[in-house]
């Protein structure tokens, strides 16, 4: 039996469509291939730039900004195929770690540009924000900005209130104090409440040197000590004995000098290798109140009865203010107005 023919027509139309489907299969088949070839390396792309976001951002980033107390905060999902923004690595501002930088590409192709800037970003964010962050953890506020510097960091600061210079003061008066209170007179046991008074400067504070003593004397024999005194008036001096020891605060002249006067005494040293006792009297003691001196130095001629033993005399002198106290100073390391010399008595 004879095959049945097929219309001609019919044949035709089949062999151009199985040619037309086979070269839209070789046009499409590489086309599908270059395309899987790209999304590979775009995925690769992405996952180098990811690892290497990670490893800098985290490595960087991490190191620095956890060190300073802030910590790594999830970052916000990249999207397919971001190249180079090292996003994996965290967020920035929140630990340092190096993420979310500047230059992250959303495009599917591979940009080398975006992968250096990303790596570039991720590194600068992560170590500059990591460092400037995390007072507190978790802390997006830079330290400078939590603790503003003052305006004018050269003011001084106000003093404490109480003025106490936040020292821990036990009294600044008597009012608190157990002792019965002071009278003028020369009493053990008590609270002065006199105010201190005034302090000149530093330039005019008192001062004084006994410029000339004898090394040795006889017992009972007379002799001379010479004062020298400086920024201190001799016009001053209340009389202890009629009530006026520590009685009277500190003044000044009006040129700011010091106004009193100065002691001078000696005393026979029962040691020289240790302090002596204080309670007995001196064996010689006088005040000096000339009305001389001022802020030029001069020169007192002190005549001392003779000393009563053989040994070795200690004779000191000191200022005085008005009321017997040993004239302030401005500063705590400035030396008071005092000298002392030994005088050995055969």
């Amino acid at each position: 039996m004879l095959p049945t023919r097929r219309p001609l027509g019919s044949v035709r139309a089949r062999k151009v469509l199985a040619t037309a489907v086979a070269a839209l299969a070789v046009v499409l088949l590489p086309t599908a291939c270059d395309a899987a070839a790209a999304s590979t390396t775009v995925d690769e792309k992405s996952q180098q730039s990811h690892d290497h976001g990670n490893q800098d951002g985290n490595r960087n980033g991490n190191r620095d900004g956890n060190q300073n107390g802030a910590t790594r905060t999830a970052a916000p999902a990249a999207p397919t195929g971001d190249n180079g923004s090292g996003s994996s690595g965290g967020s920035g501002a929140s630990g340092g770690s190096g993420a979310a930088g500047a230059g992250a590409s959303t495009d599917a192709s591979p940009s080398p540009a975006a992968d250096k800037s990303g790596n570039q970003s991720g590194n600068r964010s992560g170590n500059q924000t990591g460092d400037q962050t995390g007072s507190k953890p978790g802390s997006a506020v830079p330290v400078e900005d939590a603790a503003p510097k003052a305006k004018n960091p050269g003011a001084a600061a106000p003093p404490p209130a109480g003025g106490t210079n936040g020292l821990d003061v036990l009294a600044r008066d008597c009012s608190k104090s157990k002792l019965t209170p002071a009278d003028g007179f020369e009493k053990g046991n008590v609270c002065v409440d006199t105010a201190f008074g005034e302090v000149g400067a530093a330039a005019k504070n008192p001062s004084l040197l006994i410029t000339d003593a004898p090394r040795e004397v006889k017992t009972g024999q007379e002799f001379e000590l010479k004062v020298s005194t400086r920024n201190l008036v001799r016009d001053r001096f209340l009389g202890a004995a009629a009530g006026g020891y520590y009685l009277e605060s500190s003044l000044l002249n009006g040129q700011g000098i010091q106004r009193g006067h100065f002691h001078t005494a000696c005393r026979m040293l029962s040691s020289e290798n240790e302090a002596p006792d204080p309670s007995p009297k001196p064996d010689f003691f006088v005040a000096t109140q000339d009305g001389g001196g001022g802020d030029t130095p001069d020169t007192v001629t002190i005549k001392v009865t003779g000393m009563p033993s053989a040994g070795v005399a200690q004779c000191s002198s000191w200022a005085g203010d008005g009321s017997h106290r040993i004239p302030m100073m401005e500063r705590a390391n400035e030396t008071p107005a005092f000298d002392s010399v030994r005088v050995a008595v055969k």
